[in-house]
């Protein structure tokens, strides 16, 4: 995915600060894609320059100005031919599996803690995914909202599902994970438990 095309389509819901698409961009939550203050900022700039977004520099009180981005027709015209094309997986590049594949290694119980470590962080994405995909089935969100105010209201109930659906996705891929973790805990300890404990150390870092 481009991060281009993903700031196309959140301004695609209405005009944003660089601010706030960085922060919208590091909810863990609010978009299928992340994004760092430090490439949002540069690719804004390249996208005025390629007529693709434009941006309003908008007086806030006595000094504060702020920059306020849109899309343009050429950049809505972008994002749909993006949108409508079929593209090739990006591929796995999770290095858990090269961690895993390395095991053999190292003692078993530092490989169970590494994997008892990953278990609760996706278990964290699944529910949290869940939540926002419920919150987007009820139109419960700031952008969908937004968004839902230049469409159809019959396509409203529609619009919302498929986008719930999405993060149903999320939640289901971080289940199967989370069912992958504890079948390689059972190859590394067959004689433990899976539901051993985090480590502190481990749960302090997540």
């Amino acid at each position: 995915m481009s991060l281009k095309h993903a700031l196309l389509g959140v301004l695609a819901a209405r005009p944003m600060s660089g601010y706030e698409l960085s922060q919208f961009f590091d909810s863990s939550t609010g978009w299928v894609w992340s994004a760092t203050h430090s490439q949002i900022y540069p690719l804004l700039g390249k996208m005025q320059a390629e007529g693709i977004v434009e941006c309003e520099n908008v007086i806030r009180g006595i000094k504060l100005n702020r920059k306020i981005y849109s899309v343009t027709p050429s950049g809505m015209a972008e994002l749909l031919d993006w949108v409508s094309t079929a593209h090739p997986p990006s591929g796995s590049r999770d290095p858990l599996l090269t961690q895993a594949l390395l095991f053999d290694m190292i003692e078993p119980e530092v490989a169970a803690l590494i994997l008892q470590n990953y278990i609760s962080e996706q278990e964290y994405i699944a529910r949290e995914s869940r939540s926002h995909s419920e919150k987007l089935a009820a139109k419960n969100t700031p952008l969908l909202r937004e968004r839902l105010k230049n469409r159809p209201p019959a396509d409203h109930d529609r619009i919302a599902r498929l986008k719930a659906h999405v993060f149903e996705g999320q939640a289901m891929m971080a289940d199967a994970r989370v069912n992958w973790a504890r079948a390689e805990l059972n190859l590394l300890m067959p004689n433990d438990t899976n539901n051993a404990p985090l480590p502190t150390a481990l749960a302090a870092g997540r």
